[in-house]
């Protein structure tokens, strides 16, 4: 597809790389002649010099054949007006990133009204993740498929679980439960798991499974599952705001340190039930008088990375606390996670995963069947929900004779609700929608998970 990128910042450019790996033609707009010239030396890409809200500018980036024009500029309202004059000259698909909060209130309208395929907002994006962290405060990160009726989990592995030196096939025999293991992390190596896998203490391991099968398994082992009953959030700004809303919906208690008086007094009124303090985040000793050893969830969302950090740090060796801290700048992830300061969350990788998510999905047309796509184990893998057409060469076939690909997967078959961890006797039907883990990046079809899709294709056909 030929795609259109409005903007060349950090999402911009993950977008751009992304796409282009996946072998769209990418074109990048930008008004900076560096970051222009940048990301073309960087990348096969086309980058186009100029103010993308002037029709001359898109007209030169080819928005009368575009498929799709993703706006991800710095404003808002440029971003909508780009979408919206794509639209006057173009058939092609929209997607803006709008922060605004003024505009969470209208997205239904703004996407009906002008014709905009795909609005983000990645403040309340990173919102509901932190929220779903709070929620089970074991996971480092939790992702859901099938409208939430599956979890991917990640969390480390600690000597009192016991699993030190346990195969994973050891682990599904000893606690019963309909679980997968479908990633192991330790230090810089990245593994999809076999049966006879051998678990470390301190590996970070990503497990599959519904929420009901993935708590009883974490009561097994012994990880604590029940939400945090108080939070303590560092920093006023928008994503403070969002996740207030969220978790005191949740019954969770709400405090909230801000430095500046005026958005102490903004946020009073917003939200009446949270405890709003006017103070220095980084004075240690404000902290801890109000209450930072005894509160249950610290998180930090500052606009400084740094001060995040080191908070996190700070409440690690002064509380028990789940620590979540965002993180803007994606330079040092791989530092940052090095640190052990709970969960991380970056507001522009989210951003991403959503257009990116979209994108795939746009595709159906040309064969394409994702329904949900989620870049995992620090943008190593890649774990992808799919819907199963009538299309599909190897229905009814058992997993267990199908040449999947390596490093791939099969860890979930949602049929009509019901949720199966499958085994090699488990077979793929029309209608499910299934979910794979897989370090093969671009995957657009169900029938990309073999080896070699072609020859399946004539052998199942042929009834060989």
């Amino acid at each position: 597809m030929k795609i259109i990128i409005l903007g060349s910042g950090k999402v911009g450019r993950t977008l751009a790389e992304q796409l282009s790996n996946e072998g769209h033609n990418i074109v990048m707009v930008d008004i900076i002649a560096k970051k222009v010239q940048d990301i073309t030396e960087d990348a096969d890409i086309m980058g186009v010099l100029g103010n993308a809200s002037s029709i001359n500018t898109l007209l030169d980036a080819g928005i009368e054949t575009a498929d799709i024009l993703i706006a991800v500029t710095g404003s808002d309202e440029l971003n909508l007006l780009c979408c919206l004059i794509a639209k006057k000259v173009s058939k092609c698909h929209t997607i803006a990133r709008v922060r605004n909060p003024v505009y969470s209130k209208e997205i239904g309208f703004i996407k009906e009204r002008l014709g905009i395929s795909m609005i983000i907002n990645p403040e309340h994006a990173a919102a509901i993740e932190i929220s779903r962290l709070l929620r089970f405060p074991s996971a480092i990160k939790i992702d859901t498929f099938a409208k939430g009726r599956v979890e991917l989990l990640k969390f480390k592995v600690k000597p009192e679980f016991h699993l030190d030196q346990m195969t994973v096939m050891e682990v599904a025999e000893r606690y019963k439960n309909n679980i997968l293991i479908c990633a192991v992390e330790r230090g810089d190596e990245v593994s999809i798991p076999s049966g006879n896998f051998v678990l470390r203490d301190n590996d970070i391991i990503s497990i599959i499974a519904s929420p009901v099968n993935s708590a009883l398994f974490f009561k097994r082992i012994g990880i604590h599952t029940h939400q945090v009953k108080s939070t303590m959030i560092v920093g006023g700004g928008t994503l403070s705001y969002y996740l207030a809303k969220l978790l005191l919906a949740m019954k969770i208690r709400v405090l909230i340190v801000e430095a500046n008086k005026d958005r102490c007094e903004q946020l009073s009124e917003l939200l009446p039930d949270a405890t709003i303090i006017n103070g220095d985040g980084t004075d240690k000793n404000l902290l801890l008088e109000e209450g930072l050893t005894r509160v249950e969830s610290f998180v930090t969302l500052t606009n400084l990375d740094e001060e995040n950090i080191l908070l996190a740090l700070f409440a690690k060796k002064n509380s028990n606390a789940k620590l979540v801290s965002k993180v803007n700048r994606i330079a040092f992830d791989d530092i940052i996670e090095g640190l052990d300061v709970g969960s991380v969350v970056y507001p522009k990788y989210l951003t991403a995963d959503y257009i990116l998510q979209y994108v795939r999905a746009m595709q159906n047309s040309i064969g394409s069947n994702v329904e949900t796509l989620y870049q995992i184990l620090d943008n190593k893998a890649e774990a992808l929900e799919f819907s199963v057409h009538e299309d599909c060469p190897f229905l009814d076939t058992p997993l267990a004779e199908l040449n999947i690909r390596d490093n791939l997967l099969v860890t979930c078959i949602n049929r009509k609700g019901k949720i199966t961890i499958p085994r090699g006797q488990d077979s793929i039907q029309l209608g499910d929608t299934v979910i794979v883990v897989t370090t093969v990046k671009g995957l657009h079809d169900i029938k990309d998970i073999l080896k070699n899709k072609w020859l399946c294709q004539i052998v199942v056909c042929s009834g060989v």
